[in-house]
C-alpha cells in the first residue's frame, strides 16, 4: 500500500482579507503557519512519510509545505515546484475585494466567475483552463511515482487541488462545483496496486 496525500495551504493574507489572490504571491498569515503546522502534526501521528513533494512555484504552497515537514520532523524530501499547480489565475480580479467586486458588477456574475465550471472572469482563467494545466502535469510527473509505489505529497491551492481531486474521484464537471477543499487539513488517498483503495482527511 502507498499513498498520495494532498494539502491546501495554510490560510493566506488575501484569504484573510477576503481578495481574489490567484497568481499573487502572498504570504500565509499566522492562522495559516499554524494550520500548516497542525498538518504536520496529524502527518506525524499517522506515520505519513514521503519520496517526493510537489508544490507551486508560490509562497503560501512552499511556506506551508516547509512549516508542516518541519512539524513532522521530516528531512530533506526531493521536490519540485511548478507553477502548472498554482492557483486559478483570477486575471482582473486579483487584489479585489470579493464583496466589493459583487457590489460592482453583481452577485450573479461573480458568482458564475467562481463557481462556474468553464466561464472565465475577465482575462482569467476558469476552472476548465486550470484543470488543463495541472491534470496532465499530474499525469506526466506525479501519477508515474504513484504507480510505481512511492508515497506522493503535493501542496498547493483550492483551485487546481479540486482539478486534481476531479481527475482522481472521477467527477461530473457539475459535482466539482460543490467540492470544497479545507486549508491545511491533509487529503489522504490510500493506493494498493495502483487503484484508489481508501480516501479521508486527517483529522
Amino acid at each position: 500500500m502507498n499513498y498520495l496525500v494532498l494539502l491546501r495551504h495554510g490560510q493566506s493574507q488575501w484569504n484573510l482579507e477576503n481578495r481574489f489572490t490567484g497568481w499573487i504571491d502572498v504570504d500565509i498569515t499566522e492562522l495559516g503557519e499554524q494550520e500548516a503546522k497542525e498538518a504536520g502534526e496529524l502527518l506525524k501521528q499517522k506515520d505519513l512519510k514521503f519520496d517526493f513533494l510537489f508544490t507551486s512555484v508560490l509562497k503560501r504552497a512552499i511556506r506551508t509545505a516547509d512549516l508542516a515537514a518541519a512539524s513532522a520532523g521530516f528531512d530533506d524530501i526531493p521536490f519540485e515546484r511548478d507553477q502548472a499547480l498554482n492557483e486559478r489565475h483570477y486575471g482582473d480580479l486579483q487584489g479585489l475585494n470579493k464583496a466589493e467586486t459583487a457590489l460592482k458588477f453583481g452577485d450573479e456574475q461573480v458568482h458564475l466567475w467562481r463557481r462556474s465550471y468553464d466561464i472565465n472572469p475577465p482575462n482569467g482563467e476558469s476552472l476548465k483552463d486550470t484543470a488543463a494545466r495541472t491534470i496532465p502535469y499530474y499525469i506526466e510527473k506525479i501519477e508515474p511515482m504513484v504507480m510505481s509505489g512511492k508515497n506522493i505529497w503535493v501542496v498547493a491551492h483550492g483551485n487546481s487541488l479540486r482539478s486534481l481531486v476531479m481527475h482522481l474521484d472521477n467527477l461530473t464537471r457539475e459535482e466539482v462545483l460543490e467540492l470544497n477543499i479545507p486549508t491545511g487539513v491533509p487529503l489522504v488517498y490510500e493506493f494498493e496496486d495502483g487503484k484508489i483503495i481508501k480516501k479521508y482527511y486527517l483529522k
